[in-house]
């Protein structure tokens, strides 16, 4: 054991000693390798010092060399003073201090050197007495050059001077200049590229007075850029709904689309339930009592593929008659409004399975409205049905494939989609839904689209069962989600080709609605309808009366009838007997008509929706205002008659010449009066010889409104001054009379 302990401790002592070796073998190399570094950085310090010494010697040497070389170039051209000595004492015939080898002290040659400095500096130069071309004209004077630097400003003379190279005059260069309604003149300079200064200058040579940041409107701006040589180009504000549309399509481009017919009539005429019957699902289950409360559009496909979508108005309108009803006051509304749009109409005669039902009573009675079916000799297509068993479904639909195919409808897929909005609203965890009805063009889902004010990009689309559909063609109605805004039925739907063309145009639209908000001044209906008459685009009075009785609407019908003149007539849009309803003011706005109201009210969602549109509805309860207030619009498209009033003579007596006033007349006024501001006429050996506006009426040095017979004034003429005594004067005015039917 004790062996083998100190063989244990002999190899632990072998450890520690080569370990330690190890240990200062590599605490060696590291101050070796330390060692080496410094040595490295010092030989490298020691040879960039090196190498700084060596480029400044050569560069001493260089500049050495190029003075050198500069004073033997130019050692002939420069002039130094002890040269000029030595001209001096050559031209005096004397020797210079240079020549006589007389040695002196370097106090005595520079009190010498001093001595003829100053003698040249003051010595009066000889006079030339020698004249040549040069010297008179240029006037060659040497005063200069005397003194110290004399040789230098002479070298100076001597030496040939620069040429100056003349720039040739640069072309004008002409811009296209795109000048929107208004801009400012700082503006315009700007896309002119031309001075500030100029175009001001520009402006008031044309009579402008106008600032750098004032506005200019277009046509003042298009004149200066044609003065100043430019081409210009005319933009307008709306310029931004240019476009929008598209080009328009070839024939080739066209293909079929699907008939859209709106079903209209009277309320519980069984609109909803004939829908019902052609789509084969129950919808007006779903509806509150079984009437629409929503429009809603819906397209269904026949069994031969071909495809017809149908729009349901709310509570009361289109061409579905009761046979056992017959014609209702909402029918005659359906009727007239089909009729104003210019669409045809198919007659469905509804409920024939009823047991009063009576379909030639209902084709009579649609003969005092304009509408003639084909039994009857007319145009309009027929078809007498029950929706509830079914009868006749197919022969309405046939009806209604032949008058698509008589119409020939077609459109465009391959293009933008555009098309009209039915309904819209706000659904919680949806958003703003839109029901579109695409009228050409195909709408996919990612397109960005405009709906009114309103833009988006089209997230999701879903068709009336609820499916959700990628794609909707021409005549097809979708519901459409992720416009930012909810917009109005009836607006317009355009898909647009990005984010920046959306947000102009509604950005336009909206702030042109808050303008024509702003403006106190509005028109009413009435108002504008009788502006678009005088400028010619109207030539008729658009009416709709609504009564509390038929006899009035009839008297009423028949006393502003015989108020129509070969230049302006009434018509009678729609007379009904009840309140005015949302679908007076919908067909006044469509048509331009003012609503009168004959003993009766508007119920308040149409005075709302008359007020937004600003539809203007006026009542009464006597005929004769109804024509009073009728003949009084239609005198007021009438030219006014201008008459001339005389008011009095006065004769001149003295003319007294005033500074400042010009020739004052004192008169008398022999017959009559004489009033301020009036119209007058001079009169000399009864002619007129001069006809303006008085300019001022006095009466003891105070203005008066009026001087009667028998009294003095004094009285000067508007921008005229030949008056002479004996001159009479002729006072009148003129009357504007409102001509008369």
């Amino acid at each position: 054991e004790k062996a083998l302990q100190r063989q244990k401790q002999k190899e632990e002592e072998e450890a520690r000693i080569a370990a330690e070796k190890a240990e200062a073998e590599k605490k060696a190399a590291e101050e070796k390798a330390e060692a080496e570094k410094k040595a490295a950085e010092q030989a490298a310090k020691e040879r960039e010092q090196a190498e700084r010494k060596e480029n400044a010697n050569k560069a001493n040497a260089y500049s050495e060399n190029e003075e050198k070389a500069h004073n033997y170039k130019h050692k002939k051209e420069d002039y130094d003073d002890e040269e000029d000595d030595d001209e001096y004492y050559n031209k005096k015939g004397k020797k210079s201090s240079s020549e006589s080898g007389k040695s002196i002290s370097k106090e005595e040659a520079f009190e010498q050197e001093r001595k003829k400095i100053q003698k040249r500096s003051f010595e009066t130069p000889k006079r030339n007495t020698k004249i040549n071309v040069n010297s008179y004209m240029f006037g060659d004077d040497d005063d200069d050059d005397y003194g110290y630097g004399a040789p230098r400003r002479r070298y100076k003379k001597k030496a040939p001077k620069p040429q100056v190279q003349q720039q040739a005059p640069q072309e004008k260069i002409v811009k296209e200049v795109i000048i929107p309604e208004i801009i400012t003149v700082q503006d315009l300079a700007n896309r002119m590229a031309e001075k500030s200064a100029d175009v001001i200058k520009k402006l008031m040579s044309l009579g402008v007075m106008a600032t750098i940041n004032q506005v200019i409107d277009a046509d003042t701006a298009q004149i200066v850029v044609e003065e100043m040589g430019h081409k210009f180009k005319r933009v307008a504000e709306s310029d931004v709904e240019e476009g929008l549309t598209g080009p328009k399509d070839t024939e080739a481009d066209l293909l079929p689309r699907p008939p859209v017919v709106t079903v209209m009539g009277h309320v519980d005429h069984g609109k909803t339930s004939l829908l019902d019957a052609l789509r084969e699902t129950n919808v007006a289950a779903k509806e509150a009592g079984g009437i629409t409360q929503h429009i809603g559009a819906y397209q269904i496909t026949l069994q031969n593929g071909q495809k017809i979508t149908f729009i349901d108005t709310p509570g009361h309108e289109v061409l579905v008659v009761a046979a056992n009803d017959g014609i209702k006051p909402q029918t005659v509304e359906a009727i007239r409004h089909a009729q104003a749009a210019n669409v045809p109409i198919v007659v469905a005669i509804n409920k024939i399975d009823l047991p009063g039902a009576d379909p030639m009573k209902v084709k009579t009675e649609l003969l005092q409205h304009g509408i003639a079916v084909e039994e009857m000799g007319g145009e309009s297509l027929c078809a007498e049905v029950s929706a509830k068993k079914r009868i006749n479904i197919d022969k309405l639909v046939e009806a209604i494939l032949l008058q698509a195919e008589i119409l020939d409808l077609k459109a465009n897929p391959n293009r933008a989609a555009e098309g009209a909005v039915i309904e819209a609203k706000m659904e919680k965890g949806r958003g703003n839904v839109v029901t579109v009805l695409v009228q050409n063009g195909t709408l996919k889902v990612g397109e960005v689209c405009i709906a009114g004010k309103e833009w988006g990009h089209v997230r999701a689309m879903f068709n009336e069962n609820g499916k959700k559909v990628f794609e909707a063609t021409p005549a097809t109605p979708v519901e459409v989600l992720g416009l930012q805004g909810t917009p109005s039925a009836g607006d317009d739907f355009i898909v647009v080709k990005d984010e920046n063309q959306a947000r102009e145009v509604t950005n336009y639209r909206i702030r042109k609605e808050r303008e024509a908000k702003l403006v106190k001044s509005a028109k009413s209906a009435m108002e504008q309808m009788l502006d678009k008459i005088k400028s010619g685009e109207s030539k008729q009075l658009s009416v709709i009366i609504k009564a509390d009785v038929q006899g009035s609407i009839e008297a009423i019908e028949g006393t502003i009838n015989k108020l129509s003149t070969n230049e302006v007539s009434v018509h009678v849009l729609h007379s009904a007997v009840g309140p005015i309803s949302e679908s007076d003011v919908t067909l006044a706005k469509a048509s331009n008509a003012f609503i009168i109201g004959f003993n009766v009210r508007a119920i308040p969602q149409a005075r709302d929706m008359a007020r937004r549109d600003g539809i203007d509805i006026r009542y009464y309860s006597i005929i004769y205002d109804v024509a009073d207030d009728v003949k009084k619009g239609l005198e007021g498209l009438l030219s006014p008659e201008i008459r001339e009033k005389f008011l009095g003579y006065a004769e001149i007596r003295n003319v007294f010449n005033i500074t400042g006033v010009g020739k004052v007349g004192g008169c008398m006024v022999t017959e009559g009066l004489v009033k301020r501001g009036a119209k007058v006429r001079l009169l000399r050996d009864n002619v007129v010889i001069h006809d303006g506006n008085l300019a001022q009426l006095k009466r003891f040095k105070e203005d008066v409104k009026e001087v009667k017979e028998g009294y003095e004034c004094g009285m000067s003429f508007e921008n005229y001054n030949d008056i002479q005594v004996g001159d009479y004067i002729e006072c009148y005015e003129l009357e504007t009379i409102a001509a008369k039917l």
